[in-house]
Formats: C-alpha cells, structure tokens, sequence
C-alpha cells in the first residue's frame, strides 16, 4: 500500500508521520509512507477547477489540483491518500466536509482520509500525557491537567506552558516566526514517545478511526515502513 500524507507544515507533520506509522505497525498495515509538507495551510481557491498560481505552496491553494494528479498517477493502485491540518478558527465539521468534497470531486478513484486537529496540532501533543513526561520530565503536571482537551484557547501557548514551564511567558512573547522553531522542538520530542493508543484527543481518535476502516486492514507480515519527505 501506498499512503501519501499532505500536512501543512514541517513540525506538524513530524507528529502526524510518527502516529500514522506506528498505527500502520500496530494494525498491521504494510504501506510506504510519503510525507508532503507544505509552507502552511492557504486557502482553497476560488475556483477549484483552475490551475494554482505560479507561486502556490500552501496546503489548500494546491489540494485541487494535487488531487486532480494523485488520481490520475494512482487509479486502480492500493493507495490512501491522507490531508491532515489544523482547523484554527474553523468549524471542524464544516471544514472537514469542505475537504472531503475536494477530495472525492477531483480524486475519486482513491480512497482518502481528512485529519483535523482542534484547534492545532498541539492538541494531538497534548493528547498524550505520557509522552510528554517522557519528552519532558519537569513539564508543568497542573498546566496539563487544566488544559480542556481539543478546545479553542491558544494550543501552542498551552503546550508551550506544559513544557516550558519556567520560561514559557518570555517564548510566547517572542512570537512569530521564530516560535516556528520551538513548535518544531517541541514536535520532534514529545513525538519520540507518541503512541496512538495512549491519545485522548478526540479529533485524533476520530482521525485514527476512519484511516483503519479506510484501509481495511491485511493480515500479511508487517514491514517497517519506509518515509521520504519533500518540502512543496
């Protein structure tokens, strides 16, 4: 099986990267996984039909047309082609709908899987406690306790407060784009110690759900699955 991974950035899709593969490892799913950063997330175009600008590099201003591609290379092959983002100040429902119809308009022949993390990917971090003491063993137990699992209140300042505990108001101060490189920091460790089965995070667990059914599981040998990312 082929599994191409569209995310939105290059921190975010260390998180995602590490959780399919240990879901295609833990469900036995033999599959090569490619991951496709892009340089945010965009907006969908006005037009769907149109090709993208000379200078598109953004998740949404590029998903027509990838998926325009991706079924055209990848009809009749055992392919999943998975879109996950954050939905920001989105509606979740409405945005994964939006995402959906793209997907099924202009990639009909594969099947895909849209994954939102609420409000960021931070929160599918946050999802799991175990990581993070692993990650971090003087991360803030209260700061983590108090965070509302999958709510709308600054996710990358809360998980900042978790693991940063004693510096984490001078790094929210510091803002954009420098903060890029600590969410990266961030990613790369708590992600080490990731495992699906120990993550709350409802938007993940619904992400989790519709990859396997998705999928339909083969019972061969697992192989371990091979990754190779590229910047758009």
């Amino acid at each position: 099986m082929r599994i191409e991974i569209l995310t939105e950035d290059k921190s975010g899709s260390v998180v995602i990267e590490k959780l399919v593969r240990q879901i295609c490892l833990a469900e036995g799913i033999d599959a090569d996984l490619y991951v496709r950063p892009h340089r945010g997330c965009g907006s969908l175009p006005m037009d769907w039909s149109e090709r993208p600008h000379k200078f598109a590099s953004a998740l949404l201003e590029l998903l027509p047309a990838k998926c325009r591609a991706y079924n055209a290379a990848l009809k009749g092959t055992d392919s999943v082609l998975i879109v996950v983002m954050d939905s920001d100040d989105h509606d979740p429902e409405e945005l994964k709908k939006q995402l959906g119809l793209v997907c099924r308009k202009f990639a009909p022949d594969i099947k895909s899987v849209i994954g939102l993390c609420v409000e960021e990917v931070e929160s599918w971090i946050l999802g799991d406690h175990q990581a993070i003491e692993k990650a971090y063993p003087y991360y803030d137990k209260k700061a983590l306790d108090e965070y509302k699992q999958d709510s709308v209140c600054g996710t990358w300042e809360a998980l900042c407060k978790v693991v940063c505990p004693d510096t984490y108001e001078r790094i929210i101060d510091i803002g954009y784009p420098a903060i890029g490189e600590y969410k990266a920091r961030w990613s790369k460790a708590v992600s080490r110690y990731m495992l699906p089965e120990n993550n709350i995070s409802p938007s993940f667990k619904s992400f989790r759900k519709t990859f396997i059914y998705s999928v339909k599981l083969d019972k061969e040998p697992v192989k371990r699955p091979k990754v190779h990312t590229r910047t758009f």
